[in-house]
């Protein structure tokens, strides 16, 4: 009774504009698919702006707890679901290839922002998730970050706007600047994969590459790139535990009984968890379970942790401050664009190195 009282009406307003947003990101205008944006944008958006227009919503004693519960737990869940997309022997076959651009273009991402943190002073937990997002998945590696160093909602926000921003631009301008350079169809899987952060994104640059290229793989050699990347989500979040457990031992400021295990990202181990189960799965017979849960359920799995997301984007939006996400936004903005240029970059090299560059599928 006291979930139904104090949660479910808060979850169920996040719901609904999670909905809304998702039939929003289902839209076309003329050539432009609004995917591109996609939902999880959409949600933080009108997030924002009901915030905006009635300031005291969030706060309602009957929505607070709810809301609250969406952007912390709910985000968690999102990201447990996403591992029932990730076949450890397909990523190993496939995406093994690709593991140099991988390492290379989360390498200096984590980098620049590293040092553009520094040069510019942008605040330490935005500078983190903006490093963590441009470099591994977006969205996703944002969401799995943000309980593990503290991050507020308006901390998230600002980074998903970043992110955001950059995807757009990279879902619009990669696949004739791949094309025009002289990318291959399996280097411009590759380049779509490493240098476009939200699988959104991704899926949206390969499809355009494919009808440029006029050539059918270059969309689900991408989509697996992205997910080899994807598991970069369980190393960075174990060691983001560990710095912090240490820097607050070292400055006191989390108290006696602040320890690694308090702070340990105990659903990566789920997310684990769900990635095993169905590598296990594919590596079953052919049976009707099998093509049902290959087809069916892993495809159910994707839209529910991307609804999921939207949801929690959402209550995060509905916790935030536009106006003071848009005067404080200069900084992560240039930092995200540094991050994605550097990320852009180094996916063209390391493939010219590794040979990638020119190959076909």
């Amino acid at each position: 009774m006291n979930f139904m009282r104090h949660k479910l009406p808060g979850i169920m307003l996040c719901t609904l504009i999670a909905g809304i947003s998702t039939l929003l990101a289902s839209l076309n205008a003329g050539s432009f698919s609004f995917e591109v944006i996609g939902a999880p944008v959409f949600a933080i958006l009108i997030g924002m702006l009901i915030t905006l227009f009635i300031p005291s919503l969030p706060e309602h004693s009957t929505l607070k707890n709810g809301i609250k519960f969406t952007s912390k737990k709910i985000l968690q869940w999102a990201v447990i679901i996403l591992g029932f997309s990730l076949n450890l022997g397909t990523i190993a076959n496939v995406g093994a290839k690709s593991l140099p651009v991988i390492i290379s273009t989360i390498a200096v991402s984590l980098i620049t922002a590293i040092f553009l943190m520094k040069l510019l002073k942008v605040d330490k937990k935005v500078s983190c998730l903006i490093g963590v997002g441009s470099s591994i998945c977006g969205g996703s590696a944002i969401a799995a970050a943000a309980p593990v160093i503290g991050a507020d909602d308006e901390d998230v926000a600002q980074s998903i706007s970043v992110i955001f921003l950059f995807n757009v631009l990279a879902a619009l301008i990669f696949p004739a600047l791949g094309h025009s350079i002289g990318l291959g169809t399996e280097g411009f899987a590759v380049f779509a994969g490493t240098a476009v952060n939200d699988t959104s994104s991704v899926t949206a640059a390969s499809a355009t590459a494919e009808s440029i290229y006029n050539c059918d793989g270059i969309l689900s050699a991408a989509v697996t790139v992205k997910l080899t990347r994807t598991l970069a989500i369980i190393p960075i979040t174990l060691i983001l535990a560990f710095i912090r457990t240490r820097n607050a031992k070292k400055s006191g400021s989390g108290g006696t009984d602040f320890s690694f295990k308090k702070i340990f990202p105990w659903f990566i181990l789920y997310f684990i968890g769900a990635s095993i189960i169905t590598t296990i799965v594919g590596l079953m017979s052919d049976s009707s379970f099998t093509a049902f849960y290959n087809d069916s359920f892993i495809t159910a799995a994707k839209w529910l942790a991307k609804f999921f997301i939207s949801m929690a984007m959402c209550a995060i939006g509905l916790n935030t401050n536009i106006i003071k996400l848009v005067k404080n936004g200069g900084k992560p903005i240039l930092m995200g664009f540094c991050c994605w240029t550097a990320i852009t970059v180094v996916s063209i090299v390391v493939q010219k190195a590794t040979g990638i560059y020119y190959t076909n599928i």
